[in-house]
């Protein structure tokens, strides 16, 4: 008898079922009985279904959610939930019962888990998402294993065939999901080019553009668009110009500004029109909806459509006509957009500038301020203006994060550096106007009433709020109750830690506690920026819902009708592809980062304590970006309790370990495949 069978029929019966009543209903014949008993008894063991009496049901403040699961890479994972019925579910590596990143599963829901959490056991996969699986090769007594990365198990899963392939142990190999047998070779870890390849099928990205598509690409960069310039404004006359990184190809946006009389400002953002070169439905099309987004790697870009086009004929380039849509918004001296309007126009960028040489100019650099003299004015005009947008904005309780990140640095093709990267006041210039925008085209769809795709934030568990009061309440910071909490306290709590040894950890934490924001037909909020209405304009050349709302803009400007896409399935696809892209970039780095740190083993490192778990204290590496493990029995040969969430006492020595403290630890094993690092502690 089939456990699923057992837990659906008590899903229907909720009101529970006596043995006598389950075999009427699965007309279970006497002979068979037993086994069933057996069954339930198995179910009842690991607290899948609860007796009372005579009487079994599911157990309470429980229930059966299907939805999509998340690998952390560490074994245990989270459950997004078909429609986002309640928020992401948290399954323990023990629960997980093989299910990897993708699989559609059935969890039994529980409100109130092992730490008072909402939690899950998968009960049932039911449509697995990657058809292979791939991890480490090992031999144990001459039989072959795999060690998955999805899913890490000590124990591995034995191969069942090694195929044509004859792989040496520690290799990365791919291997069939059903029948276990490997299908493919990747080489050792550390060969150049291998992480690249390994993340790119673990992702399940696209590496490849379809013949047709690149077809069309070229058919479609080499003609005028249908639309050309008809009905649209010219605003090659309007000094413009782009702002970008260093190493950026593809230039979606340009700005220009105007001071006007009273104080105001004229502010105009600029955006390729992708949509009058892809249209709905064709090849082009298809292939950006099915990537969602482009994927960025340190020395590789995936891009969501043809270079053709995306570094080519829809990417603002210095002095070159370009077609855009237009955002232009009249700024009053308050920070105040008393007006938007928004046209297809054609625009020529007099300059391509860096963020790097932005901010030199705005910190007096002589050299570049010659070079670029025609553009100052504009330059700090716009310097003003973000300046009353950032201010405006945070007053309002938008949260402002200064997170540092890490740049890895090349020389002769090899990594020889981790650097710091941090936003500098050309970033934040170009991140004021691309909200303003934003914000706008959301606010004019929205008032239409039309059907709209939007960016939001919903805001956090109460549960995530509650721990994250408890924890920064550790550092004297005080949040006020769970329901109570807004996002301008948040922003006040970051501020607090302003300039404290703590800073980047606080902030990470308050971090931590928010949910992730996702695209949704249904708008509700953007919380992390304080906005009742917000979606993504800015970008249509690397992001597909940035596509879809030049479309229902367009549309709504012309007042008619176009086929467009089921808005819901969209919104849910493309949040999946950019949750796919964040995790291929952030795998790929922390790969890296730990096979530049495999060089240092036995160097000692300052680090501070980011967690506390089960088997120790959890260390983020200063300056590197990645966590190691400083286990229990390398703190100094003492019982350690914890004593509240953020503080780990010796139960004889009395000796104290608390988040956010400072350490200094020297590093003792690394492996960077399965991005796990061990410490010791420093004397």
């Amino acid at each position: 008898m089939d456990e699923q069978r057992l837990l659906d029929l008590l899903r229907r019966n909720r009101q529970g079922l006596t043995l006598q009543h389950m075999f009427k209903e699965l007309r279970v014949p006497r002979k068979e009985r037993t086994k069933l008993e057996a069954r339930i008894m198995s179910l009842e063991n690991k607290k899948l279904v609860r007796r009372v009496k005579n009487r079994y049901f599911l157990p309470q403040q429980s229930d059966l959610v299907r939805g999509r699961f998340e690998a952390s890479g560490r074994g245990f994972g989270f459950v997004v939930p078909e429609g986002r019925a309640r928020p992401d579910v948290f399954v323990p590596a023990r629960f997980a019962k093989g299910a990897m990143q993708g699989d559609s599963v059935e969890i039994l829901y529980k409100e109130h888990g092992r730490e008072g959490k909402p939690e899950g056991r998968v009960v049932r996969i039911l449509k697995k998402e990657k058809k292979s699986i791939i991890g480490l090769y090992d031999e144990r007594f001459g039989s072959p294993y795999l060690i998955p990365f999805d899913a890490p198990s000590p124990a591995g899963i034995p191969i069942v065939s090694r195929g044509s392939f004859f792989p040496s142990p520690g290799m990365v190999v791919a291997a069939d999901r059903s029948r276990l047998t490997i299908t493919d070779v990747f080489g050792r870890p550390d060969e150049p080019g291998v992480d690249v390849k390994v993340i790119i099928r673990k992702y399940g990205l696209a590496a490849e553009f379809s013949k047709e598509t690149l077809e069309e690409a070229e058919e479609v960069a080499g003609r005028e668009p249908r639309s050309g310039q008809v009905d649209r404004i010219d605003y090659r006359g309007w000094t413009t110009f782009t702002i970008d990184g260093e190493n950026a190809q593809d230039f979606d946006d340009a700005v220009s500004i105007k001071k006007l009389d009273g104080g105001c400002y004229l502010l105009g953002v600029h955006i390729a029109d992708v949509s009058a070169y892809v249209e709905p439905g064709s090849a082009l099309d298809k292939e950006a909806s099915g990537r969602g987004t482009s994927v960025y790697f340190p020395d590789l870009t995936l891009p969501m459509l043809p270079e053709k086009l995306s570094n080519g004929v829809c990417s603002l380039r210095p002095r070159e006509d370009r077609l855009t849509v237009s955002a232009v918004m009249k700024i009053d001296p308050a920070g105040n957009v008393l007006s938007a309007d928004f046209q297809p126009s054609l625009i020529r960028t007099a300059e391509r500038l860096t963020y790097m040489t932005v901010f030199k100019i705005f910190e007096g650099d002589e050299a570049e301020r010659r070079k670029h003299a025609f553009l100052l004015p504009d330059l700090m005009a716009m310097r003003e203006l973000a300046r009353l947008l950032r201010a405006k904005r945070v007053s309002e309780g938008s949260l402002d994060f200064d997170l540092l990140e890490p740049e890895l640095v090349y020389r002769e093709g090899r990594l020889h550096s981790i650097a710091t990267f941090a936003q500098n006041e050309a970033h934040k210039l170009i991140e004021e106007f691309m909200v303003a925008a934003n914000v706008a085209v959301a606010e004019v769809l929205g008032r239409q009433g039309n059907p709209s795709l939007y960016r939001v934030h919903p805001p956090p568990a109460v549960s995530d709020l509650e721990k994250l009061r408890e924890t920064l309440a550790h550092f004297h910071i005080v949040l006020p109750k769970p329901e109570k909490i807004r996002s301008s306290d948040l922003q006040q709590a970051i501020r607090g830690a302003e300039g404290r040894p703590e800073e980047k950890f606080v902030n990470v934490q308050v971090l931590r506690a928010l949910r992730l924001a996702v695209y949704s037909e249904e708008n509700v909020g953007h919380f992390g920026l304080a906005k009742k209405e917000y979606t993504h304009f800015t970008s249509p050349i690397r992001r597909y819902p940035d596509l879809v709302i030049h479309r229902l803009l367009k549309q709504s400007l012309r007042r008619s009708r176009m086929e467009m896409p089921e808005l819901a399935v969209v919104a849910l696809h493309s949040s999946e592809q950019e949750r796919k892209a964040d995790g291929a970039e952030q795998d790929l780095i922390e790969w890296r980062i730990y096979r530049f740190l495999k060089e240092k083993l036995g160097e000692e490192f300052t680090g501070i304590v980011v967690d506390i778990t089960k088997a120790g204290l959890m260390v983020e590496i200063d300056d590197y970006f990645v966590k190691g493990l400083l286990a229990f029995e390398d703190l100094g040969g003492d019982y350690f309790r914890q004593k509240t969430r953020a503080v780990l006492s010796g139960k004889r020595t009395g000796k104290k370990f608390e988040l956010g403290q400072t350490l200094r630890v020297i590093l003792g094993a690394v492996n960077p495949v399965l991005r796990r690092m061990s410490l010791v502690l420093a004397e």
